[in-house]
């Protein structure tokens, strides 16, 4: 299977989701249309069995802004991020970020 790609695109949907994280975990992707990095990462976490929210920083910056406030990671794209109960169990950037590390803290 593969992931089921969900557009993030609100600042309600992230309240959303951030309360959704309390039941289940959330995938955040913040992604760069003009980045080739982006763009190789974004192919490589859609491995992951989950739903991936993605926020795509050049036409939401205010959710992406949000997202640095309410987990408190400075913004980096690419940057993934697993939350759960509100808070980011998994975040990495650039490289770092890791598709079965995403996996194993969607299914812990």
């Amino acid at each position: 299977m593969s992931a089921s790609i969900t557009p993030l695109n609100s600042l309600e949907g992230l309240d959303a989701l951030m309360k959704a994280s309390h039941q289940r975990p959330i995938i955040l992707f913040k992604h760069s249309i003009s980045c080739g990095i982006s763009a190789h990462l974004f192919e490589e976490i859609k491995a992951v069995d989950a739903e991936i929210n993605v926020v795509v920083v050049q036409h939401d910056r205010d959710v992406s802004n949000a997202i640095e406030e309410q987990t408190g990671h400075r913004h980096q794209s690419p940057q993934a991020f697993v939350i759960k109960d509100g808070k980011a169990v998994y975040q990495a950037s650039h490289y770092g970020i890791d598709a079965e590390a995403i996996d194993k803290h969607v299914k812990s």
